[in-house]
């Protein structure tokens, strides 16, 4: 393990058992990966999204100081922030479609609103609730494809994450990806 993960587990840790020092030391280790994990979120957004990577990772901050985690490592703190910028886009997303929420909704493929989309308040609201109802029916596939699309981690992280192996996780993406293609797609046979 490298010097930089060894410090940021040692400084989760420190955090989990209450060291708000530890808190204040970590934030500047891990700004960067943080701001890569928002910039890959914010990749789907429309161009003139009004969040911007740094303000996700701020209010992303905001949220995670006041959380009460018992972090288990550097991953599984990354896979929380994944979770937690979903969520911050999510909210914001719902918030700026309040009015128009469902009217003339356009169906689209996970993979195109993850990786394009210039009209994506709409898709990334359809794909978390995709996400959910796959939540409830295999919540490990939800996790997958909430931790390698939004939260960038590799195959092998997610793999730790999940406490699974890398091929399973290739298994569960294929799965995930065919299931959420029929429920963005509107196919239901």
């Amino acid at each position: 393990m490298s010097p930089e993960r060894q410090l940021v587990t040692q400084l989760l840790q420190q955090w989990s058992e209450g060291s708000k020092d530890a808190l204040d030391e970590l934030i500047p280790v891990v700004y960067e990966q943080l701001r890569k994990l928002a910039s890959n979120c914010l990749r789907a957004e429309r161009p003139d999204h009004t969040l911007r990577a740094t303000a996700l990772v701020h209010e992303a901050y905001l949220r995670l100081v006041g959380t009460d985690v018992a972090w288990e490592s550097r991953v599984h703190f990354y896979a929380v922030s994944a979770r937690l910028l979903r969520r911050i886009l999510v909210d914001h997303a719902r918030t700026r479609n309040r009015q128009k929420r469902g009217a003339g909704a356009e169906r689209i493929a996970l993979d195109e609103a993850i990786l394009v989309g210039p009209d994506s308040d709409a898709g990334i609201l359809e794909i978390d609730e995709a996400l959910q109802r796959l939540a409830k029916y295999d919540a490990r596939k939800s996790q997958v494809i909430e931790l390698l699309f939004f939260g960038g981690l590799t195959y092998d992280e997610t793999a730790t994450a999940l406490s699974i192996s890398p091929a399973t996780v290739h298994r569960e993406l294929a799965m995930a990806k065919a299931w959420l293609h029929k429920e963005l797609s509107g196919n239901s046979a």
